[in-house]
């Protein structure tokens, strides 16, 4: 096959696996072994986008042609190859997670749901390989609008009011910020082709490309940088594989690697470092870093505290973004990575306590982890690697921030890691402390022990992830490096 196949692979696969879903929703065990064949045939297309991009075979493969010169069309490049991989690989380990967690919660609509899914990881392989703005937003937007089905899943009130503000603030940021942003881009730049070392330079004065900057980032609502994060904990009331990939794969992700190809595709780091007032978005990152950890010490509810965990760690990577030096890029990079392995961990976590121990609180979780030692050793892994905690993967990725920020003599961002770092430490390890020091104060109405097989496999996979990339990231540094010209 060619390198352009395995482009449109990426989008043909997730589709017509969803239709055979269609035709297959009688037999349950048939259609879920569709959806982990699916999930793996993905993972291989963007495995094998990575070998052409290896090789040099990069084209440009246009889909269509909506307006003059502006076509949607896919190409590979080092950020987007590195998301493509990220979230097909997570959306293998999910499925099964998923599997296991619908049968055992006799879930209803299960076809609809794998359905959503697939269209959803379509439309996050056309964000991660998009070749323009055009071709981003229209797969932002299908990504949107195929996961609001599984923010209602359980289709009662509380779901349907989530549903309702996880879609509206995310399709009032992208139309009404990140569309005219596109827009106004075009007119300045007469392009919004994504090319290395940007498009605006020579093209915009400060005051606009301040203003177009703070456009990208507010109109990416998905990167959840405050004020337009409210949709993220909204959507909590999603079953738990949803969580897992609205806040570890592939919503959350779209996100802030949005604003990372923005920097380094439309402005140019060059460009935005010769732009004083690019600082204040930096401060914003900072504040929401600390404020959304501050919110998450105070959240009884498990999964709610873990929306508020995410909204801080999604800014680490805006932040990092924003520093505009090669470690920093780097570090952006590394820790979208290592945040999805420790993150999926962590919402595994919680899905696989529910359904064997229903308990939805860190209260309740005194003794949990003598009931269930492999699924609380994962969180473990999962909410150390948060902290930065050596050897996981998050202390790989703040390692590159803090080096970033020294480049830069950005002492503000040097304080918001420490800061961060304590609060996360401070809501994080007492969790722990509870889970295998405290005595189990009340039984779990459900006595299971450890929750279904595929749940904990899963869950084990990823926090083995998130060990190894701790001491295997050389390749995702290596990829990255093209994207900031270091040697």
């Amino acid at each position: 096959m060619t390198a352009a196949t395995h482009l449109a692979l990426t989008l043909v696969v997730p589709l017509l696996g969803g239709l055979t879903m269609v035709a297959l929703h009688r037999w349950p065990r048939l259609r879920d072994g569709v959806v982990v064949l699916t999930a793996a045939a993905l993972f291989a297309c963007a495995l094998a986008v990575l070998a052409d991009f290896n090789t040099g075979d990069a084209p440009l493969l246009r889909l269509a042609e909506p307006f003059p010169g502006i076509p949607l069309a896919l190409r590979a490049e080092p950020l987007g190859v590195l998301f493509a991989l990220l979230a097909s690989g997570l959306w293998l380990v999910t499925s099964v997670y998923a599997i296991g967690y619908l049968r055992a919660r006799r879930e209803s609509h299960q076809t609809r749901f794998h359905i959503c899914f697939a269209i959803a990881l379509a439309g996050a392989m056309g964000v991660a390989l998009a070749a323009n703005l055009l071709t981003l937003f229209v797969c932002y937007e299908a990504l949107t609008l195929s996961t609001y089905p599984l923010v209602a899943h359980a289709g009662n009130q509380n779901a349907l009011r989530g549903a309702r503000t996880y879609l509206s603030i995310l399709l009032a940021t992208s139309i009404g910020l990140l569309l005219p942003a596109i827009a106004w881009t075009h007119v300045l730049a007469g392009t919004v082709e994504f090319t290395l070392g940007g498009v605006l330079a020579g093209k915009a004065g400060p005051l606009e490309a301040t203003l177009l900057l703070a456009l990208f980032v507010l109109g990416t609502g998905k990167a959840a940088v405050m004020p337009v994060h409210r949709w993220l904990p909204a959507a909590m009331v999603a079953p738990t594989p949803v969580s897992a990939l609205l806040h570890a794969v592939a919503v959350v992700k779209a996100g802030v690697f949005t604003i990372t190809k923005v920097v380094l595709y439309i402005f140019g780091t060059d460009f935005l470092a010769g732009i004083p007032a690019e600082r204040l978005l930096v401060y914003l990152a900072g504040f929401t870093i600390i404020a959304a950890s501050v919110v998450a010490l105070r959240q009884d509810n498990l999964k709610r505290m873990l929306a508020y965990s995410t909204i801080g760690q999604l800014s680490y990577v805006v932040l990092a973004a924003l520093l505009l030096t090669p470690l920093a890029e780097i570090g952006a990079a590394l820790h979208m990575v290592a945040h999805a392995f420790g993150k999926i961990t962590l919402f595994f976590v919680a899905g696989a306590v529910y359904v064997a121990a229903s308990k939805t609180q860190v209260s309740e979780l005194d003794g949990i982890g003598r009931r269930m030692p492999w699924t609380m050793a994962a969180f473990s892994i999962g909410a150390l690697s948060m902290v930065g905690v050596p050897p996981t993967a998050g202390f790989v990725s703040k390692w590159y921030l803090i080096a970033g920020a020294f480049q830069n003599d950005f002492h503000f961002v040097l304080a918001v890691l420490v800061v961060s770092t304590a609060l996360n430490a401070a809501y994080f390890l007492p969790i722990i402390h509870r889970a295998f020091f405290r005595p189990e104060r009340v039984a779990p109405r459900i006595d299971h022990g450890e929750a279904p097989w595929p749940m904990v496999a899963a869950l084990l996979v990823t926090a083995a992830l998130t060990l190894l990339l701790f001491f295997f990231n050389a390749p995702v540094v290596e990829l990255e490096k093209a994207l900031v010209r270091m040697p």
